[in-house]
């Protein structure tokens, strides 16, 4: 039921799925309870002091949308002050979230508008969500198996615990759909090693498996046959040791090498470069097989995106999270103007999926420091993020 503008959850001996949906009354913040939905895109299970959601949108590869956003928030507000651990997970063996649903964002977007209405909200209410989950008071799991995109980083990446299996997928692909890498990103993105973190953000470079806990996104790795009985074990125990449990379905021996070990040294010398071009330009030098891969990967993104996240990368390595995210909601705001790349990236990637944005500006030198700067401007005071 809901009681003073909050969710209450009564389920029946602990293992009863709620199936609610829920709309924020924008004007007094209370939440209404609505008929569900033939698909609940977000189930939640009470084990005891325990809390499990999973993310059910099987066909959208679980992406996030405000919906999502709307019923997990105040179910973890709830649990926060109940709970002793919070369990995420996504349904399906293909991904735990492929990211946030951007197309559904875009195509709210009509000519015309002056704003995007959908575009705001929904990333001031998943920014809020992602702080949460950076700041949660009791053990957040996140079992990160399948694909690991964009949102579903959000979702996990800021939490206590990140499980990754041999099927976790991991990238940050913003650059190239006109974005930038965002819930977050611009925090967790540059405290990876050397220069790690702004590499993955510009190109979208993916992790496989076991390398998304050798680069320090993941905090353990667990085989997804084991993910489970592993689950039924932390949900089981009255006060589990979550360290304990988690290294004792670890394999005891993970010797493997960072599959981008062998280009650590090229990627600290060429992404240590003080901007984009000159990236550009100590790849070109490098000339290397991979350096010719990673400047085909730069190419396809969009010249402000680069720029932008460059510079928010530099910025986010001196702030803390909720800084991190604040700046972010405005470069959010940027991106949902008419002018932006994000509705060409969007229409190419996703919609015509002619894999063939028109980039505006089109190129490196078009886009100038004063238009990136343009970009990080504070909003009206009403419209800033408040965390």
């Amino acid at each position: 039921m809901f009681k003073n503008g909050t969710l209450k959850l009564n389920c029946v001996g602990g293992s009863s799925i709620t199936k609610l949906r829920y709309l924020s009354a924008q004007a007094s913040g209370t939440v209404k309870q609505v008929q569900a939905n033939t698909e609940d895109d977000v189930l939640f299970k009470e084990v005891g002091n325990k809390g499990l959601i999973t993310l059910n949108r099987l066909k959208a590869l679980n992406a996030l949308n405000l919906s999502m956003v709307e019923k997990i928030y105040p179910i973890m507000k709830q649990w926060e002050l109940s709970k002793k651990l919070v369990i995420v997970e996504g349904a399906g063996e293909k991904a735990f979230c492929a990211g946030g649903d951007i197309k559904s964002i875009a195509t709210a977007f009509k000519p015309g508008q002056t704003n995007n209405a959908l575009g705001e909200t929904f990333f001031r209410k998943e920014y809020t969500l992602n702080y949460f989950i950076g700041t949660y008071k009791i053990p957040y799991v996140a079992t990160i198996d399948g694909i690991t995109m964009g949102g579903g980083v959000g979702l996990s990446v800021h939490g206590k615990y990140r499980i990754a299996t041999e099927k976790t997928l991991f990238a940050m692909p913003e650059t190239a759909i006109g974005l930038f890498p965002d819930v977050g990103g611009t925090y967790f993105l540059p405290r990876l090693k050397g220069q790690l973190g702004l590499y993955l953000g510009l190109t979208g470079d993916r992790l496989k498996g076991i390398d998304v806990l050798l680069a320090g996104i993941a905090t353990h790795f667990i085989p997804s046959e084991k993910l489970s009985d592993l689950k039924q074990e932390l949900l089981k125990v009255e006060q589990p040791d979550i360290d304990e449990i988690l290294n004792k379905y670890q394999p005891g021996k993970l010797k493997q090498e960072f599959c981008l070990e062998p280009y650590m040294n090229k990627i600290d010398k060429c992404f240590s470069a003080s901007c984009v071009e000159e990236i550009i330009e100590r790849l070109m030098e490098d000339n290397s097989e991979w350096a010719k891969k990673i400047l085909q990967m730069l190419s396809k993104a969009s010249p402000t995106s680069l720029k932008v996240t460059m510079s928010a990368i530099q910025k986010g390595s001196t702030l803390n999270l909720a800084d991190c995210l604040k700046m972010e909601y405005r470069l959010a705001c940027a991106a949902l103007s008419q002018s932006s790349d994000f509705y060409e990236g969007v229409r190419a990637l996703l919609i015509d999926k002619d894999q063939n944005p028109k980039w505006n500006p089109g190129s490196l030198k078009e886009v100038t420091d004063n238009y990136v700067n343009q970009r990080f401007a504070e909003l009206p005071p009403e419209k800033e993020l408040q965390l």
